[in-house]
């Protein structure tokens, strides 16, 4: 009967539910490993192509461990997951730093080319870091299905206001990219608010980045044309 009682009171964000589905996070990976596969050599690593199949078999291992919905915290798939995006995460930044020196020493000539690279690595650290918050948000999504940490680290509107969607609502993978894409794109959280300091940390370093890349790039893409 208590148990019952806890639950009526806990918020509707904070109630455990199915779990999400694994297919969308692992379309969007396979997009990542694809971009960074597919960039200019003198922008990627020199081992770009083993990193992109470590990258794939990490996606195959998680995929292997939890292969439909995410409905509890499974340890071997979290620590797989974490891997993966830590893997991509420093590959993309590699990425973007070889970009920025070559914007900085004009090592860059082709407007389109540098629009089309930049716009790879921007694209990319959107969905990384939509990932990161995804996975790291109340202990991940095993942890959010199973409602173990009552405290968000993100809050969405639908959660200070139960007005604003169903019952059964929750957060997914969608709701975390959104973020992540406003955050690039405003270079400030929007609707969705870090409460947490590492949630804020996160947002800082991304928008920082975001607003280095989208200024040198733009800048020297117009220089060129000019």
């Amino acid at each position: 009967m208590e148990h019952g009682d806890s639950l009526q009171e806990s918020p509707h964000w904070h109630r455990p539910h199915m779990g999400e589905h694994r297919w969308p996070v692992s379309l969007v990976v396979v997009l990542v490993i694809t971009l960074q596969y597919l960039l200019p050599h003198k922008l990627a690593l020199s081992f770009q192509t083993p990193i992109c199949f470590v990258e794939g078999a990490l996606l195959l291992a998680v995929v292997v461990v939890n292969p439909k919905r995410i409905s509890e915290h499974i340890l071997s798939a979290r620590v797989l997951g974490v891997l993966l995006i830590a893997t991509m995460t420093l590959s993309n930044t590699a990425s973007a730093a070889k970009l920025i020196d070559a914007i900085i020493t004009k090592g860059v000539t082709d407007a389109r080319g540098l629009l089309a690279s930049g716009g790879s690595i921007w694209l990319t650290n959107v969905v990384v870091f939509g990932l990161w918050y995804w996975e790291l948000d109340r202990g991940g999504p095993g942890k959010r299905a199973q409602a173990i940490h009552p405290f968000p680290d993100f809050m969405f509107p639908q959660m200070s206001d139960p007005r604003y969607a169903p019952h059964s609502w929750h957060p997914n993978f969608f709701d975390y990219l959104y973020t992540s894409f406003t955050n690039a794109s405003a270079f400030s959280p929007t609707d969705v608010m870090p409460l947490t300091r590492w949630a804020k940390m996160l947002m800082l370093v991304q928008s920082t980045t975001a607003l280095l890349m989208v200024g040198l790039v733009f800048a020297r893409a117009v220089n060129i044309l000019h």
